[in-house]
């Protein structure tokens, strides 16, 4: 009897220590898609501190926090594989157009914010927009580590800018390095990797980056190898020379023996656009040989860059300041209006592959006396001033004394639905993250800043039906982390970090457009980063919880 009674006795003790069991959030009666891309299950999700507690039945649990997620998805939050956050973070840390998109990581890639040695940081310093701010920073850990301390509600990770150790050694003349000079440029590959970075990276179609050749890019990529790093690109040519492009970064990451990302995956300019099927089966017949080449995309069939982009890059030789100066040149005026309205091959010549100035939007310009040309075509803006198409973009440049953002519509539909269904392709949307407000309304932005992963999951996985949600949600998720090797992310696991998101399927879409850009997608309900809540209902609670996110060279030297 005395032991009857003292088994009763620890069952019910057992019983109430698991009644009693507490966590900061309970998330119930969601339907769980943990981004490994298999069917979802119904279930309830705890989060401790940091961190996913448990996964299963806490119907005798509590906690300070309780969701009810009945009817919505839950899922790992999203990673903004090719985002331009620097600045815009530093403006307002909360990232609230891709935070309420359930983008939990934003990756900074095609350049970089540093290293910087004097001349570059007065040159930063002097460049900037409409966002203003104080360099604080010499090499790229230091600014991740001051971007982190400031506040953010995203987690951020960086890439290390093969142009930026360009400039550092080299500044931008279209030179090649001597073997001291690459070294050097070796050494400061080696320190960032050392301090953080996920790799190198770099803007292949852009001075001064496009004066790179093929093997100082090998060797650059090696040294990121050393550390575990990937190797990503917006890739030389993305139209008349697409495969050669192609080639190069599949032979870079061959011969340096490290993963590749194609940034922004296009085949741009009308005459282009047949070659996106041997593009996926080149990139496939390299994946089946066991490199890991994978590509992230933005769904949109215009790209935003800078009007500089319709003049060969060999007028940027020696940096903008040359650039501006030959664009005053008659003699070399005279040569830029024929060449841009050339099919050039040794180029990537955007306003031609666009059709014209009917097809460049003008987005964002630093002088305030320009501003009233914003959200105008060329062409219209051409026609305000009185000039031809050709003088009044050379002219904006000078004036402005930046590169003009404009967005070109280069891309067919039928291009970007294949490139989604594709089960290697993640997402980036090549844009900065913005609040609806202030300083971010005096230009506009790509509508791909608000909408891009909200357009994934609404317009292509729910409307469409190109790709099922598991498999968006993968692709969101889970295929970036692992590409990066972002430990403990991307999948919802217990003792991963809580980086959570709870939305709607139903509800969930896109409203920006290339009129009305600064308009947030709605159908995100519930944003978690590392633990700490950034959406409630929809709305943003003010809290920045992000964190600098580090490669695994960071690791293997510390």
């Amino acid at each position: 009897m005395r032991y009857f009674i003292v088994c009763i006795a620890a069952i019910l003790i057992f019983v109430s220590c698991k009644q009693k069991q507490q966590y900061d959030t309970i998330i119930r009666n969601g339907m769980i898609y943990d981004g490994n891309g298999g069917e979802p299950y119904k279930g309830d999700i705890a989060i401790q501190n940091d961190t996913i507690a448990f996964i299963g039945d806490l119907s005798n649990a509590t906690s300070a926090n309780e969701i009810d997620a009945k009817g919505n998805a839950v899922s790992p939050g999203f990673i903004n594989m090719m985002g331009h956050s620097e600045e815009t973070l530093i403006q307002d840390g909360r990232g609230q157009s891709d935070i309420r998109q359930g983008v939990t990581t934003e990756i900074f890639c095609e350049s970089s914010m540093a290293p910087l040695n004097a001349k570059m940081k007065t040159m930063q310093q002097n460049g900037q927009g409409d966002i203003k701010y104080k360099v604080e920073w010499n090499t790229l850990g230091e600014y991740m580590n001051f971007l982190e301390k400031k506040g953010i509600s995203p987690n951020i990770a960086s890439f290390v800018g093969t142009d930026i150790v360009r400039v550092y050694v080299l500044g931008e003349d279209n030179v090649a390095p001597s073997p001291a000079q690459l070294e050097s440029m070796k050494l400061l590959v080696r320190q960032a990797m050392e301090e953080g970075a996920l790799g190198v990276t770099d803007a292949l179609i852009y001075p001064p980056a496009t004066f790179a050749k093929t093997d100082e890019l090998i060797e650059l990529s090696k040294e990121a190898s050393k550390y575990g790093g990937t190797y990503s690109s917006h890739m030389r040519s993305e139209g008349n020379k697409l495969w050669e492009a192609v080639e190069e970064l599949i032979t870079i990451s061959k011969e340096a023996n490290i993963p590749a990302d194609i940034h922004h995956l296009k085949a741009a300019g009308k005459d282009n656009w047949y070659k996106m099927d041997s593009v996926i089966k080149r990139v496939e017949r390299a994946r089946k040989e066991g490199q890991d080449v994978i590509a992230d995309m933005y769904t949109y069939v215009a790209g935003a860059t800078g009007m500089t982009s319709a003049f060969p890059p060999t007028l940027q030789d020696g940096g903008f300041g040359k650039l501006r100066e030959r664009l005053m040149d008659p003699k070399i005026r005279a040569s830029m209006k024929k060449a841009m309205n050339t099919n050039a091959t040794d180029w990537e010549n955007l306003y031609y592959g666009a059709g014209g100035a009917e097809h460049v939007l003008l987005l964002a310009f630093k002088q305030d006396s320009l501003k009233k040309y914003t959200g105008k075509t060329l062409a219209e803006a051409a026609k305000l001033m009185g000039k031809t198409p050709e003088d009044a973009a050379m002219d904006l440049i000078i004036g402005d004394s930046t590169r003009v953002g404009v967005a070109y519509f280069l891309m067919t539909e039928d291009n970007v639905k294949k490139q989604v269904a594709l089960p290697w392709v993640s997402f980036g949307s090549d844009e900065g993250s913005y609040t609806t407000e202030g300083v971010f309304l005096k230009s506009n932005a790509h509508p791909r800043a608000y909408g891009n992963f909200a357009r994934v999951l609404g317009k292509y996985s729910r409307d469409e039906k190109v790709v099922s949600l598991p498999m968006a949600i993968y692709k969101l998720a889970n295929l970036p982390c692992k590409h990066l090797k972002l430990q403990k992310r991307g999948e919802l696991k217990v003792g991963n970090y809580a980086d959570i998101v709870v939305f709607d399927p139903a509800k969930v879409k896109d409203n920006a457009t290339f009129d009305k850009p600064h308009q947030y997608s709605e159908g995100m309900i519930h944003v978690f980063v590392n633990g700490v809540q950034m959406l409630k209902d929809g709305e943003h609670t003010g809290k920045t919880g992000g964190r600098f996110v580090k490669g695994p060279g960071y690791k293997m030297k510390n």
